[in-house]
């Protein structure tokens, strides 16, 4: 089978969580600087094998799009210029940010560790893929 990979795009970072190759699971992979998001991607899927890519899709509480959306929209239309025959899903990723944090705070991690914001962002990507796998 093959990988579902999930990305919460920020300005200067983005998190990035992938599933196993039965789609059950989703994990945490990395954080990366977001100039560097392009040629990290071409490298990974150069190794293994994704299907879908799911863009987290910020919303305002009033359902309005948030100010980062036409900076998402933009990586997006790069991303399937440079990847064709990617499929290209967006998912709601309100509160993720939220969750993540309380989830560092529910595995008792450190105040110091819970400052790591290249760490809250790859487990709101985990976030967003749970819930498509869970929508799924």
């Amino acid at each position: 089978m093959s990988r579902v990979l999930a990305i919460d795009f920020g300005k200067k970072r983005t998190g990035i969580a992938v599933t196993d190759d039965f789609r059950m699971i989703a994990s945490g992979l990395t954080t990366v600087a977001t100039p560097e998001l392009l040629p990290f991607l071409k490298d990974y899927f150069s190794k293994e094998n994704v299907e879908i890519v799911i863009f987290g899709e910020p919303k305002r509480m009033n359902n309005e799009p948030s100010e980062i959306t036409p900076l998402i929209e933009k990586f997006i239309e790069k991303f399937t210029a440079a990847f064709p025959t990617m499929k290209v899903e967006r998912m709601d990723e309100r509160f993720t940010s939220k969750m993540a944090f309380q989830t560092m705070i529910d595995s008792g991690l450190k105040k110091k560790q819970r400052q790591n914001k290249a760490l809250v962002d790859e487990i709101a990507a985990t976030i967003i893929l749970q819930d498509y796998l869970g929508k799924k």
